[in-house]
């Protein structure tokens, strides 16, 4: 079916193209009654403006924020922080009206280019940047491109954007004391890739408490977040002549492969060995034994994150913000090691 035009709207209304132009745009030039009607015609002929119409227009905006996310694309489907994260951020711009223009990228290269084809063709307002990298060259490249953006992440290492960060320090900390509370000795970290600002983050909170707790072995070992390499990490982990008594993954499909690589290896849990998700999810809760994992509200960081790059674009200055500590959540698949 045909896009209805302005030219469409003033032979339903019997005015001239200039007057509907008046009308829709909210300008001078015709009477409220004029207008009222020209308005109530352009609705029920299902007229919308032109996104890319509106951007040409001085101050124009396109209506659309990005995001561009450098992960597996094969997990990303299943992967619930992601599918929470989206949600939240769908919900926020649904409510203004804006739409969120997601893309997968193989490398940051990739994404870079993305970037600046989204700037060059005005197909979005701003972008989130998410899984912040150690020396990153987006926060740099959006001072060039005319991009405004908000990062979740950091504080650190966001070149002056306004970022969404969490203390996930005072989370490892927790988790570290928890399991050594419980007897555990031999701790192993299963990561995510270790160029993630938020990896080291994580990897050096959890060697400064492993000293604190005096543990005979605390190692942080990495992966891609998908199920297949947390399977096969944790099959070698296993398979070791000291095994780990616990591990601590840092989502939670890692987490789910190591629970059936723990019952296809006849390691029990927990008796024989602890396992900890991080970013608690339904799959945690339906699993048996059910995971203990960290909670966050990784929905409402979306729309929190979303609501920061809205207001950015409205003209409005952003200070960073600090989203609560996430909450250990224990449940069956910890516990003391039995002899």
């Amino acid at each position: 079916m045909r896009r209805p035009t302005i030219m469409d709207i003033a032979k339903a209304a019997g005015v001239s193209k200039g007057a509907v132009s008046y009308a829709l745009n909210g300008r001078p030039g015709v009477s409220e009654t004029t207008r009222e009607r020209i308005l109530s015609i352009a609705g029920d002929l299902g007229w919308a403006p032109s996104n890319p119409a509106r951007a040409l227009a001085p101050g124009g905006r396109v209506g659309a924020i990005g995001m561009v996310v450098d992960r597996p694309a094969r997990s990303l489907g299943i992967e619930p922080f992601f599918m929470q994260l989206v949600s939240g951020v769908e919900t926020e711009l649904a409510a203004a009206g804006i739409d969120l223009m997601l893309q997968v990228a193989e490398d940051i290269g990739a994404e870079l280019a993305v970037y600046r084809r989204w700037a060059a063709e005005r197909r979005v307002d701003g972008v989130v940047i998410v899984d912040l990298r150690v020396d990153d060259p987006r926060p740099e490249a959006m001072g060039v491109l005319p991009l405004p953006a908000v990062v979740l992440g950091g504080p650190g290492d966001t070149g002056g954007l306004p970022c969404l960060y969490t203390d996930d320090g005072a989370s490892v900390r927790e988790v570290v004391h928890y399991l050594a509370a419980l007897g555990h000795r031999r701790i192993v970290r299963v990561a995510g890739p270790e160029d993630f600002v938020h990896t080291g983050d994580r990897t050096l909170a959890f060697q400064q408490a492993a000293r604190r707790a005096g543990l005979e072995e605390a190692r942080t070992v990495h992966a891609d977040y998908t199920g297949e390499a947390g399977g096969r990490t944790t099959r070698r982990l296993l398979a070791a002549a000291e095994p780990p008594t616990a591990l601590v993954y840092d989502n939670d499909l890692m987490a789910l492969a190591g629970l059936g690589v723990a019952s296809e290896m006849g390691v029990k849990v927990p008796s024989q060995l602890s396992i900890v998700a991080w970013d608690d999810s339904a799959l945690c809760r339906l699993v048996r034994p059910s995971l203990t994992a960290i909670s966050r509200d990784v929905f409402g960081h979306g729309r929190i994150v979303a609501g920061m790059l809205n207001r950015l674009l409205a003209g409005e200055h952003v200070e960073d913000r600090e989203t609560p500590v996430g909450e250990l959540q224990p449940r069956g698949s910890t516990g003391p090691l039995t002899p």
